[in-house]
């Protein structure tokens, strides 16, 4: 059986793993990328993921690095203002943490996931030594000294340096890894859909606390000439599935008494989605010739825009790894080096995003109180807002 050889193998071809294959392929690594599932870049076809992604300031030049940022570019939504609005307090609790505070950039921009689907297989068929196989997946993997042999699920293998696990939350590469997660589950469920509603949104997110998660209201360009947002509405699971299934108008009714009329009215937009909401860190980053990376290595709960802008956090670290020494490629110091640098953000991410999801969660007057003072203290405290501003786009 021939065996292509390959610098870099990436499991996972959502978007870390496209981001991931256009950085290593830009750098001019030799990269081999697969998904067993081929990626849907259109927003109305069956299987369109919905979701939207708010890529932070620091994640701007690594995508621009990548060749993927003029693309992104044009279709972007900015964040200037992230309002946080605590609507269980009496009066309710609205405050704005305002880019302008701590940079003369937005916060982020974002972006719907099917877009940058579409703009990423773009950029990858433009870089002549990318192979991306979609509908083809990771089956198996055995790690040598200077190689992994990398078996596909057609049966053809490659050889690679370096397997980079991009492959989600039940990642296969981390289970032949041999590397343990741990998981946390809260009964929760998101439901993400795009909205249209009167008053503009002024690039502001939006995001409403009351019991069982947060409404989030994220800015997206205006959808035929009106001002739109993106949604991911957290609740308990049952009723999460129960949304999903009422009538679009019963809908209407229901996620415009959830966002308080902030907006004014709400008109669904497209159709909607669901997955379950769990925390989960990968008990180590690396085993012999594997790094993982995104969601393969941390899950969390989609709250404050972390999730990933922590998985290109991971990408910037491996590929500076890798440009630092290109002939130790996948090697242990490399592959220590970047557990080393890794770990402990990511430790640190998924700690602080549980403790803000439970908070979120709390449907106890007491619980909510707590809640909207420490907002209120939190933003009262100008250095501390600052700091909290720069910690979350990982300035920190």
């Amino acid at each position: 059986m021939e065996r292509k050889s390959t610098d870099i193998f990436i499991a996972g071809g959502g978007v870390a793993g496209l981001t991931a294959a256009a950085a290593f392929g830009t750098a001019g690594f030799d990269v081999t990328i697969v998904d067993p599932t081929p990626p849907v870049t259109t927003r109305d076809a069956d299987g369109s993921d919905l979701r939207t992604t708010a890529f932070l300031q620091p994640a701007r030049d690594f995508l621009a690095a990548a060749g993927l940022w003029e693309r992104l570019a044009p279709h972007a939504a900015p964040l200037q203002i992230m309002r946080i609005v605590d609507a269980a307090a009496s009066p309710p609790v609205i405050r704005d943490f305002d880019a302008a505070d701590i940079s003369g950039n937005p916060f982020g921009w974002n972006l719907p996931n099917w877009l940058l689907r579409r703009e990423m297989v773009a950029r990858l068929a433009e870089l002549p030594n990318v192979d991306f196989r979609p509908g083809t997946g990771f089956a198996r993997m055995l790690a040598r000294t200077d190689t992994a042999i990398v078996t596909l699920s057609d049966n053809s293998q490659l050889s690679a340096r370096l397997v980079i696990g991009a492959d989600g939350r039940n990642s296969q590469v981390r289970q032949a890894a041999g590397i343990h997660a741990k998981t946390m589950r809260y009964g929760q469920r998101a439901l993400t859909f795009a909205v249209t509603h009167d008053a503009p949104h002024d690039n502001v997110s939006t995001e409403i606390h009351q019991s069982g998660g947060p409404f989030t209201l994220v800015p997206l360009p205006d959808h035929e000439g009106q001002p739109c947002s993106a949604v991911v509405w957290m609740d308990n699971g049952a009723e999460v599935l129960r949304l999903a299934d009422l009538h679009p108008n019963e809908f209407e009714a229901a996620a415009n008494e959830r966002s308080a009329l902030h907006y004014g009215p709400l008109r669904l937009a497209s159709r909607r989605s669901t997955w379950p909401i769990i925390s989960q860190i990968a008990d180590r980053l690396t085993g012999p010739r594997t790094a993982l990376a995104a969601e393969a290595a941390h899950v969390i709960p989609p709250i404050g825009a972390q999730g990933l802008n922590m998985s290109l956090k991971d990408l910037a670290s491996l590929l500076e790894f890798a440009q630092a020494n290109p002939t130790g490629l996948g090697a242990p110091r490399m592959l220590d080096r970047y557990a080393r640098n890794r770990h402990p953000d990511i430790q640190l991410r998924v700690a602080g995003i549980d403790a803000l999801n439970r908070a979120s969660i709390a449907d106890s007057p007491l619980a909510q109180d707590l809640r909207a003072k420490g907002i209120q203290a939190l933003y009262g405290m100008a250095p501390v807002r600052r700091t909290l501003m720069e910690l979350g786009l990982g300035a920190r």
